[in-house]
């Protein structure tokens, strides 16, 4: 037993809802490398969790705090800075009109808790829509919106939270003469079963624009469209948030973008920080001007902290002068192709999908639970390999790895993950 075990299964709270935690401790990470107690090296094919889109310490990001840190780190929230001031600007110009009015938090969970008291206080209702495979954070209102875990044994949930089928095309529920997924009709036939069910008080719809522990789910072509067609019909608000797909993870600055849809309320978290808790919610001025002179309170200890803002900022000068959106574009297509060839190589490799730097590869397996052994097993063997990887396994579907590597990661150090992802199937499967 390694010498901390002994002390980590006496006092670490177990906080996954499934496993235990990694059997070997964490002493220092860089780029794509992740380094053991024991000296072995694993190749981080999630980006730490789904964040460190530069990978681990980064030379700028770690000057900007050794520098930061010395000059302004923390304040009283009423203050402002001009780190923060200038990553709102900056977050604004990166984005569409009207979203230009920006709100500075820590954690996707929070900037999701922002945006639904935001519209539950603008639109006068309550009532909140979100995808049944859902995840949206921990806190009440996110973990009310969640549906793909953590919903058992916690008591009454929020009343007025529905979820909205997934419209995943690799197990599609409402097929079209075509054989494949009716998705409009699967829309509608939500929205008929919410509309039945609310008392009158929709306030908002929150949505990712590809589910990612949902399953690497990509919205269908048309999609999000349509449900902010329905969103404006009801009077709700449409919340998408970017935690995992917002800055160039996806291959454009923002997924929405990719469908042309602009939406009331951004949350974006993870990619913002680089790997540091930094959260925001973006909106338009006038959607702002209504929740202020409604009397909006969203007053936190580390709400426009110094010290993450300019972390934001050098992520913003990283991204935008290695013109990482477009180098996202590229090595996820060579990752995608090469994944691709593994669906060729091992039947178990049921489906590949996503985009950018985000990509789902689901396994399926015959027999009862006979899935989840595979998942857990090829997980396991990658790990014993050399590289790290996050399966995802939601009932009724396959186990899906997100993956995620860091947009930094070279050509050779992808089609190392590749290999080694290869060679686990083969050992296991």
């Amino acid at each position: 037993m390694p010498p901390h075990a002994a002390d980590a299964a006496r006092h670490l709270v177990r906080y996954s809802g499934r496993a235990d935690f990694s059997p070997e401790l964490v002493v220092r990470a860089s780029g794509t490398t992740i380094v053991t107690e024991t000296g072995r090296e694993l190749l981080d094919f999630t980006s730490g969790q789904m964040s460190a889109i530069l990978g681990h310490s980064h030379p700028r990001i770690v000057e900007t705090v050794q520098r930061q840190i010395a000059e302004l780190d923390h304040l009283h929230s009423g203050m402002l800075s001009p780190p923060v001031v200038e990553l709102s600007r900056r977050l604004a110009e990166s984005l569409p009109d009207p979203l230009e009015k920006v709100l500075l938090l820590t954690t996707g969970a929070e900037s999701n808790e922002a945006a639904v008291r935001m519209a539950k206080l603008v639109t006068g209702k309550h009532e909140i829509v979100s995808f049944a495979r859902s995840w949206h954070g921990m806190t009440q209102a996110a973990a009310n919106a969640t549906y793909s875990a953590g919903r058992k044994g916690y008591g009454p949930a929020t009343p007025g939270n529905f979820a909205l089928p997934v419209p995943d095309r690799f197990h599609p529920d409402l097929l079209g003469a075509d054989g494949e997924l009716d998705w409009r009709r699967q829309l509608d036939l939500g929205f008929d079963l919410i509309d039945a069910q609310s008392v009158g008080s929709l306030a908002a719809c929150l949505v990712e624009p590809i589910l990612s522990s949902g399953g690497v789910v990509e919205l269908p072509p048309g999609y999000l469209a349509a449900l902010a067609a329905k969103c404006r019909e009801r009077g709700m608000l449409l919340i998408l948030d970017e935690a995992q797909t917002g800055l160039c993870r996806t291959g454009d600055w923002y997924a929405f973008e990719h469908d042309g849809v602009v939406p009331d309320i951004l949350t974006v978290s993870k990619t913002l920080g680089a790997g540091l808790p930094l959260a925001a919610v973006v909106t338009t001025a006038e959607i702002e001007q209504q929740a202020h002179d409604r009397g909006f309170l969203f007053f936190t200890t580390h709400v426009a902290d110094p010290l993450p803002a300019a972390v934001g900022n050098t992520v913003f000068d990283v991204l935008t002068e290695e013109g990482l959106e477009v180098r996202a574009r590229k090595s996820g297509a060579g990752l995608r192709a090469g994944l691709e060839r593994l669906m060729e190589r091992h039947e178990v490799v049921g489906d590949v999908r996503g985009r950018g730097l985000l990509l789902g590869v689901e396994l399926v397996a015959e027999g009862e639970g006979a899935t989840d052994r595979l998942g857990a097993a090829v997980t396991q063997r990658c790990y014993e390999l050399g590289l790290h990887m996050n399966i995802v396994q939601l009932p009724g579907m396959g186990g899906v790895f997100r993956i995620a590597p860091p947009l930094t990661a070279t050509e050779e150090e992808l089609e190392r993950g590749v290999d080694l992802l290869d060679r686990a199937l083969g050992d296991v499967a």
